[in-house]
């Protein structure tokens, strides 16, 4: 089936974030697969989803789980073939879902050929595809620059006598996009792809494809200005204000070659960017003016502390101030962070006023895997831990694989109904079995339930989706703002464990979401309980 051409799909699209190690094993050897995920695309048809977002896939020897490509356009074998992502794809626009997938266009393994040819000399056809430099007089670094898993962003190699640059892994050495080889190399990836049939694509770390020519040292950032929303708090990233290592004005140019490939095949795409000095403002020149990406993924709600009231107002006033047209995409959850129901402690029914918040905000969303059953994070112990970054800071920090346990399809199964294995590539922790889809399915009441309604909510009222949204206004935890378009919907979310009153809006105005928990005017008057919301349709 071929989706019906819209080239305005993204705007106001849920996307369902699949890790592709974690979701389904279809052959038994503990590592889910692509045929997995073609088996329970029906979850999320049923869920209510537009689209699909999978994590890396391709040629990779794994030691960042597939964000360090080894090659573009090939299925790593323990994911299957080629032919089982077509299949899958088939199946998905079966289903009416759209097929997103995840390319790490800022570095490659350091096992891919082209590094490979990189390293051997440095004079060559691809001598400069990779950013080398040479030492200090003192045999230090070329910069002060620092790596989000640890230590140095350089490591020498013995071969070239030189340092090359790695933002992550020093397995994963950053490609340089100064030269034009390199962009018009990747862009060939992006037809691949979309001559198979994707729809779309999240950009991992789109802010870091271009480097500082001229190699200076970032300036240090003040204590008072650290945070720990791009990298653990331990990690001495945060000591570094990042003006030179990325988020560089040569990206911009970069993304309208991109955005032209994507034009004749209604393609769209949603850059992940890793800024937590600057986010919103670098989604605002990456989505301005129509000839970039169409969406950018911020990290204002995927912060470590409960997003508040006032929060949700700070960031929508930057966002009207810096990027009133950037179209985002929020998220509270994914592959890289603790699971939001453990990060900020929350319960079924603080969660449930979240989900409605996120889902009439302005903007497109992300759920990840397993939040629609309520998943916490899984306390892993450090022989199973398999992530580096977690290895590499713990206890301090335990990495990533809390959130990248098995998805539970069943809750009378030690694996969950994950693999017929004997077992898994992580583990499958106890907690997890009973919030599982089979013992959800159907239940009154179930998280996994509300999340479907929620989203049929959301398509009933596309003015959710598409509409403009007014400034957002706050009064103690209670946020609220309007959506404006074909109708006109007032939203007020008590982001607070206390019972909140405020006059309503004047007019006539009609309460909308009575099935979803949400509370009723009282004459002009709103009273909300705590984690308690109400929706209103004027007339």
């Amino acid at each position: 089936m071929t989706l019906k051409k819209d080239p305005d799909w993204w705007r106001g699209a849920v996307i369902y974030q699949i890790y592709p190690r974690s979701f389904q094993d279809s052959n038994g050897d503990g590592i889910g697969d692509l045929p997995g995920i073609t088996r329970r695309l029906d979850h999320v048809a049923r869920l209510g989803a537009d689209a699909i977002w999978i994590s890396p896939f391709f040629t990779s020897p794994m030691k960042d789980f597939g964000y360090d490509v080894s090659d573009y356009c090939d299925v790593d074998p323990m994911f299957g073939r080629l032919a089982d992502f077509d299949a899958l794809v088939a199946r998905a626009h079966a289903l009416n879902i759209r097929v997103m997938i995840d390319l790490v266009l800022s570095h490659t393994s350091d096992r891919h050929p082209w590094f490979g040819e990189s390293r051997k000399a440095r004079k060559g056809p691809k001598a400069d595809w990779y950013v080398w430099a040479d030492a200090r007089p003192d045999g230090t670094p070329p910069t002060n620059w620092l790596a989000i898993f640890g230590g140095s962003a350089w490591q020498w190699d013995a071969r070239r006598e030189q340092y090359y640059l790695h933002n992550f892994l020093a397995s994963q050495p950053d490609l340089n996009f100064h030269n034009p080889d390199v962009q018009a190399a990747l862009l060939d990836v992006v037809r691949f792809w979309l001559e198979r049939g994707v729809d779309g694509f999240r950009l991992d770390t789109i802010n870091f494809y271009f480097h500082d020519r001229h190699l200076r040292d970032n300036p240090p950032l003040p204590v008072e200005e650290r945070n720990d929303r791009t990298a653990p708090k331990v990690n001495p990233y945060n000591h570094q204000m990042h003006l030179f290592d990325k988020s560089r004005p040569e990206n911009a140019n970069f993304l309208r070659k991109f955005r032209a490939v994507l034009k004749p095949y209604g393609a769209a795409a949603v850059g992940e960017v890793g800024d937590s000095e600057r986010g919103l403002q670098i989604m605002a020149e990456y989505t301005s003016g129509g000839d970039k990406v169409q969406m950018c993924y911020p990290f204002e709600l995927l912060q470590p502390a409960r997003v508040t009231a006032a929060e949700v107002k700070a960031t929508f006033d930057l966002l009207a101030a810096e990027a009133p047209d950037a179209w985002p995409c929020w998220s509270y959850t994914n592959h890289d962070t603790v699971r939001h129901i453990t990060r900020w402690g929350l319960d079924d029914q603080s969660v449930r006023v979240y989900l409605m918040l996120l889902l009439c905000l302005r903007g497109s969303v992300c759920l990840y895997q397993g939040e629609e059953l309520g998943l916490p994070e899984a306390e892993i112990a450090f022989e199973d831990l398999q992530d580096p970054y977690g290895i590499e800071f713990w206890p301090e920090f335990k990495g990533r694989d809390g959130a990248r346990t098995p998805m539970v399809w069943v809750g009378d199964n030690g694996q969950g109904g994950f693999t017929g294995g004997a077992k898994s590539w992580l583990p499958v922790t106890a907690p997890h079995l009973g919030r599982a889809v089979a013992v959800q399915e159907g239940r009154a009441g179930s998280l996994l339930e509300y999340y479907r309604a929620a989203l049929a909510f959301r398509r009933a009222h596309p003015v959710l989706a598409g509409g403009a949204m007014s400034a957002v206004a706050v009064s103690g935890d209670v946020v609220t703002f309007t959506r404006d378009g074909a109708a006109r919907i007032f939203c007020a979310f008590n982001l607070g464990p206390e019972e909140a009153g405020l006059d309503g809006p004047a007019g006539t105005w009609t309460a909308i979401a009575g099935e979803l928990g949400g509370a009723a005017p009282d004459g002009g008057r709103l009273r909300l309980p705590g984690w308690g919301f109400v929706i209103l349709r004027e007339g």
